[in-house]
């Protein structure tokens, strides 16, 4: 009888040992197939997250500039009266600031109004480029749960018509290993989701305060063309 019980607590830790080698062993590409062939729209999904804010991250990157040195040195070529040195020195930049400030630059001499006109209109294009696929980190964010939930409503579907089926004659280990395969679509939505709603609140952040930076300068920029032109400077051609 002893022998028998000490049997008895050497089999169990050997089959729990067993079930939990088997579980690691699982990779995460059987636990995708798992879930079925939703997971194939959320795995791409994922993929298209992570492509656009890289994407986003780099483009932002390169449109950084030093806001007060560019418009420190367009001050400079302005009150100096070079203008073709101010367009040139926008030109080597190629921030969206100084592409901006160009449009400016090229139309001195017509009406100020003409002038703000067009900055304000280089200043919305501009804007309109950073934000640019932004927006489908918004939907990605919607749609991947909603992929997700419906994945475990099939799941569930097929699990309830496998138990009609067999008359209810179902292991409750084969009943709970089908629902939580259909809540791995679930969980896989979800995530994706919150890493999409994630990355596009902090590109919008991002984005906020390039655009704000934008405005600023463009603001100066005209506030500079108002301001009356030094006595010893001599401009190539009207401000205004």
């Amino acid at each position: 009888m002893l022998f028998f019980l000490l049997q008895q607590a050497v089999d169990v830790p050997a089959d729990t040992t067993q079930a939990a080698t088997a579980a690691e062993s699982m990779s995460l590409l059987d636990t995708l197939v798992l879930g079925g062939w939703v997971m194939i729209p959320i795995l791409l999904l994922s993929f298209l997250t992570i492509y656009l804010f890289v994407e986003r991250i780099l483009t932002l990157r390169r449109a950084r500039s030093d806001r007060d040195f560019v418009n420190a040195r367009v001050r400079e070529y302005i009150q100096a009266g070079d203008i073709h040195g101010a367009i040139t020195f926008c030109e080597s930049q190629d921030k969206p600031i100084t592409r901006i400030l160009q449009h400016g630059l090229e139309r001195l001499g017509r009406p100020i109004g003409e002038i703000q006109e067009a900055v304000e209109s280089a200043g919305k294009h501009e804007a309109f480029e950073l934000e640019k696929r932004t927006d489908l980190l918004a939907s990605i964010a919607g749609i991947a749960p909603m992929l997700g939930f419906f994945g475990t409503v099939t799941g569930m579907i097929d699990a309830f018509q496998e138990i009609q089926r067999l008359q209810g004659n179902v292991n409750p280990s084969v009943l709970a290993g089908g629902i939580w395969e259909a809540l791995l679509t679930t969980a896989a939505g979800l995530v994706v989701g919150i890493m999409a709603i994630f990355f596009y609140n902090y590109l919008l952040s991002r984005i906020k305060r390039l655009v704000n930076d934008l405005e600023r300068s463009a603001t100066a920029f005209i506030d500079l063309l108002q301001e009356p032109a030094p006595p010893s400077s001599r401009y190539e051609q009207p401000l205004v």
